[in-house]
């Protein structure tokens, strides 16, 4: 269904960029190239009816409007990664009448995702003619047996088997919930996760009533004199209370906090983790672990040294050093996990690793696997997954020192609880938002353990677009969308689960991702890639049902090219949008504030612009036209910045928030409160303001498209001085206080 959101989907079926039927449906299983049409197809129909099969689009609309076809050999590598062979026109054929039975070889599909309330049957095979006991074991352990069909369904022979599709009604009374459905016929059993969804998720509405508003900090760079050169949980925790409890914060958004490699040397990126689910040690405050306080005496001197010489890099404005501190922490964690813990605490840690279990466990295996066994050492193909022959011999090994990563999670899922507790009790409605990435690091700890649900040989990214125009790739490798589903969704489950625990909210970044990623084949420029399409029903239930259970909010970060309809479907699951003030554009230039989504963030502008001081001044189009990102020459694009600029301003002028001519750079403080005044005018029901902003810092901290031509996500927190900013200061910087009291009054 292509404009509008498929509400009922058809059983098994996903959203299909081109409208075909259901690829399961029998009358194709027949059809052969020469009998579709009388004449024997060509190659590129028959590669680009194969991808259609498998949800690879086979035309995608690029920035400009202009629909754009994938080429042959980027539908061949692409469907490649999906495990479809493509060589001959041999394998396409043989391919294609493959992906025409597809579901036909399977008793049931590898797992059925419904909404609460409505009506769905789900497709069983077997032998023709064979009846089946068929039950749902519901999450609580009860049962409820269901009826087998009086009325025979299709049948069709496949490999050599008369196989009939019974079509199973499932209840309409149905909990929330992760169940089971089992058939039984004769010998043969077979079961699958039934996962049950809301229908809208209603954590959001009490904020139809009183909207709220929330710093959006990037947490490392949030230094206090408590912290070792780099921003921690305890820092999060009295950002929070600050915010919530003296000027009426209603959340707090914080970058992505999972967990990069083991060891220093780390990434920089918090957008490219090694692990989605489990978080980053760097973000420890050591000193807020009860075992510090039990340290014997040199040992506490060692520590106590380490803090004083990374709090003195806590008042540098230049570059964050995350290896010199981590590595620091880490020596001191050491030290605290070796002092013994009482009873109650060991008891406190053991169900931890109960509740997190095996993949916990395969975590923290890898990480201790990774310390000892660097990814470029020709040792490391003997451990390529952690069920591979060597690691299941050596695994005992390691038990000490993945002992020591899994306390490291304890610690963090304890201090995030702290700060989750801290916010809530300062006033904060929603407390904590987490921020999930896109993706993982291909050669990180989740490429790793779910290697069996990930497609290899390709990496996900964006097209060219305006503000991009050569184009992105994350380096990241996309799930694999049938596999997830045999596998039941539950490593997104798990995932979800971990990261919501002590959450008030999560925003999903590229939750467009959710409904279609952009696949770049391995070689490849980021502009050639194909659209590949997930089963959007699924993912964004299963989203909705984790975050209803956490009774957390969901912001889904929409911007980019996305199909009309998407953002009517999110909403219509109760899942909030996103809007930047600088890209709220109709047809008629800038949109007016009162057009602006009710149900959405909304904020002047997003981690990938400089902050609002220097994104006046233009700052970012110098910046791209240094790093060699820009398609046109630097004066057309100055040009049409700043006239896009000017249209903004001439808005919040007309609305009397600015005086007639400001520029918008001769008092740089008065044009942010006034551009947040207007962003205050929209019926957003979450207003987001950039700490960045709030303090007067310039510098960008990510700029899309470069790796280490830019110091990206390595900015610390600077006022418009150019000096370091840090919690303490807070309280009386007035910049931040003039512009949090704005807030907080208008909401």
């Amino acid at each position: 269904m292509v404009g509008g959101s498929p509400k009922n989907a058809a059983e098994g079926s996903w959203f299909h960029p081109a409208g075909r039927r259901d690829p399961g449906t029998p009358r194709l299983a027949d059809m052969t190239e020469a009998n579709i049409t009388g004449e024997p197809a060509g190659e590129t129909a028959l590669l680009q009816e194969l991808a259609e099969h498998h949800h690879v689009a086979i035309t995608f609309n690029g920035w400009d409007g202009t629909r754009r076809e994938v080429s042959d050999e980027t539908l061949k590598k692409v469907l490649g990664a999906l495990g479809v062979a493509t060589a001959t026109r041999e394998d396409l054929s043989q391919s294609l009448a493959s992906a025409r039975l597809q579901g036909w070889h399977q008793t049931l599909p590898g797992a059925v995702v419904v909404r609460e309330h409505r009506s769905r049957t789900v497709p069983v095979h077997l032998p023709a003619g064979v009846h089946a006991d068929v039950r749902i074991v519901l999450e609580d352990g009860s049962r409820r047996e269901l009826e087998w069909p009086a009325v025979p369904g299709e049948e069709l022979d496949v490999d050599g088997t008369l196989t009939g599709r019974t079509l199973i009604p499932l209840p309409e009374d149905l909990p929330l919930g992760w169940h089971r459905l089992e058939v039984t016929a004769g010998q043969r059993q077979a079961g699958t996760v039934l996962v049950v969804t809301p229908e809208r998720l209603t954590t959001t509405a009490g904020l139809d009533r009183h909207r709220a508003w929330g710093l959006m900090a990037q947490l490392y760079s949030v230094r206090s004199s408590r912290s070792w050169g780099i921003g921690d949980l305890g820092d999060l925790a009295d950002l929070a209370a600050l915010s919530g409890g003296r000027h009426g914060a209603g959340f707090l958004l914080t970058n992505p906090l999972h967990a990069a490699e083991p060891v220093p040397p780390v990434e920089p990126s918090p957008y490219l983790p090694t692990t989605r689910r489990f978080f980053n040690p760097l973000y420890i405050r050591v000193e807020d672990i009860p075992e510090y306080g039990y340290l014997p005496g040199a040992d506490r001197a060692r520590v106590e040294e380490a803090a004083r010489t990374f709090g003195a890099a806590n008042h540098s404005a230049e570059k964050l050093d995350r290896n010199a501190t981590y590595a620091a922490k880490l020596a001191a964690l050491e030290l605290i996990f070796a002092v013994p813990r009482s009873i109650a605490r060991q008891q406190q840690f053991e169900r931890f690793c109960t509740l997190e279990g095996k993949g916990l466990q395969d975590f923290a295996l890898w990480c201790a696997l990774s310390e000892k066994v660097p990814a470029d050492d020709p040792q490391s193909q003997q451990i390529a997954s952690p069920d591979s022959e060597w690691v299941r011999e050596h695994r005992s090994a390691f038990t000490e020192r993945s002992r020591f990563h899994q306390w490291l999670q304890w610690i963090c899922d304890q201090q995030l609880e702290t700060a989750q507790s801290a916010a809530r009790s300062a006033g904060m409605e929603i407390g904590i938002v987490h921020d999930l990435a896109v993706g993982v690091h291909p050669a990180g700890a989740d490429a790793w353990i779910l290697r069996p649900v990930l497609a290899p040989g390709v990496s996900v990214g964006a097209p060219p677009d305006m503000f991009n125009q050569q184009g992105q790739d994350w380096s990241q490798p996309p799930w694999h969308p049938r596999r997830l589903a045999d596998a039941g969704y539950l490593p997104y489950r798990d995932m979800l689960r971990t990261i919501l625990r002590h959450a008030g909210g999560i925003r999903v970044d590229h939750i467009l991702g959710l409904f279609r990623l952009w696949w770049i084949p391995q070689g490849s420029g980021p502009g050639d890639g194909a659209y590949v399409h997930f089963d959007h029903e699924a993912l964004i239930g299963i989203l909705v049902l984790e975050a209803q259970r956490a009774g957390a909010v969901v912001i889904g970060e929409d911007l980019g090219v996305f199909e009309p309809w998407v953002q009517e479907y999110l909403a219509e699951r109760g899942v909030l949008g996103t809007s930047i003030l600088w890209f709220e554009h109709g047809d008629a230039g800038p949109r007016p504030p009162a057009e602006y989504r009710k149900g959405a963030l909304t904020s002047v502008n997003t981690h990938d612009l400089p902050p609002t001081a220097g994104y006046l001044a233009g700052e970012h189009v110098d910046l791209r036209e240094s790093l060699g990102l820009l398609n046109r020459p630097v004066e057309e694009e100055r040009a049409a910045d700043a006239a896009a600029r000017e249209s903004v301003l001439e808005l919040v002028r007309s609305a009397g928030l600015l005086p007639a001519g400001a520029s918008g750079t001769d008092n740089v403080q008065q044009s942010v409160e006034a551009l947040h005044s207007f962003i205050l005018q929209s019926p957003s029901v979450l207003i987001g303001v950039a700490l960045a902003d709030a303090v007067g810092e310039r510098r960008t901290q990510n700029q899309p498209g470069t790796g280490d031509e830019y110091p990206n996500w390595r900015i610390p927190l600077c006022g418009p001085d150019g000096k370091a900013v840090l919690l303490d200061d807070l309280p009386s910087n007035e910049r931040f206080n003039s512009l949090a009291d704005l807030l907080r009054d208008a909401i």
